[in-house]
């Protein structure tokens, strides 16, 4: 197995990318490594080439970068010369920790569509209270959805927690106002009727103050929407965090009581960090393509190649391929 890896994209590219590398050489013989940037940066992380293959280029995607503009007219940046490699089959997955709506557009222009599949979906997969997790998408691949599309979108989450997490009859869920069936707009009213008819095991309509509680496996909705809910999320756990800090520090009774359960709060927020289940993946390509937190660092790019290796290695493309043929 080959992955190829954008080693510029990210806020500590490539320095925290090139590690992670290094990290999974060590857990992960059987994979070999193309990471593609610019080589005299890359070798200053690099002590052991074993496993690893460099590609240099000079050019680079920019987070301020207008995506399809960039991925067209830099023909020659570390993204796009990534998703090369996939295309020409000298890769069977990549990762990027650059620019989203770059990588997207690689993805599409680049890597391609599966037949069936109308538009791709990104998806990470979200911390929840019993530590089980759920897929998520989509949260920002296309801010406007038919409900077809979210049919789409609930196979190949549901393909996804199946064979990569591992979860047998995964539980998928349709985002909602409400859990009645008649609840919301025409989108999800007519979503809710092609989910019931997917081969997957649909459980109706799901509200967004349960998905930490983990009230499904998978959970579908438009970009749009998913987007809003994902940023709400995040947003909400950082204040609690803020907030919990700022009482902790208040005094030297809480200074004191936050060394004693300081192990229990880093805890507490890793299990909260979604980069520990990976990144983000790009579901409808022709070929696993991960999006990894632009502030990722080793260990989150650690655990971007365990997924893409897992995607690959579980054959999730074929399957999706097979069980989107099966409903045309």
């Amino acid at each position: 197995m080959r992955l190829a890896i954008d080693a510029m994209g990210g806020d500590h590219a490539p320095e925290q990318i090139v590690k992670g590398v290094i990290n999974a050489v060590k857990l992960f013989p059987n994979i070999e490594f193309t990471l593609v940037g610019n080589e005299q940066e890359i070798l200053k992380y690099v002590s052991d080439r074993h496993h690893i293959t460099i590609i240099h280029t000079d050019e680079v995607i920019e987070a301020t970068d207008e995506p399809v503009r960039a991925v067209r007219r830099k023909k020659t940046a570390s993204m796009v010369v990534m998703a090369e490699e996939v295309k020409n089959g000298r890769a069977d997955a990549c990762i990027s920790a650059g620019n989203t709506g770059a990588l997207m557009a690689a993805g599409l222009f680049i890597v391609g569509r599966i037949e069936g599949i109308d538009r791709p979906a990104l998806s990470p997969t979200l911390p929840t209270i019993d530590g089980r997790g759920f897929v998520f998408l989509d949260v920002g691949a296309n801010a406007d959805a038919k409900a077809e599309h979210l049919q789409q979108y609930a196979i190949m989450g549901s393909v996804y927690a199946e064979k990569v997490r591992g979860i047998t009859n995964p539980r998928v869920g349709l985002l909602n106002v409400g859990t009645e069936d008649k609840k919301g707009n025409e989108l999800t009213k007519h979503a809710f009727t092609l989910l019931k008819e997917a081969p997957i095991h649909f459980i109706g309509n799901v509200e967004a103050r349960d998905l930490l509680s983990g009230v499904a496996d998978v959970v579908v909705t438009d970009g749009f929407t998913g987007n809003v809910a994902l940023k709400s999320i995040e947003g909400t756990a950082l204040g609690i965090f803020s907030m919990l800090k700022k009482e902790l520090m208040s005094s030297l009774k809480t200074k004191l009581a936050t060394a004693v359960i300081k192990p229990q709060l880093k805890n507490l927020k890793n299990q909260l960090d979604y980069s520990e289940y990976g990144g983000a993946g790009l579901f409808g390509l022709k070929a696993p393509v991960i999006k990894a937190h632009g502030s990722s660092d080793a260990t989150a790019i650690v655990n971007a190649i365990r997924q893409a290796k897992d995607m690959v290695e579980n054959e999730v493309i074929t399957k999706i391929c097979a069980t989107v043929k099966g409903i045309e």
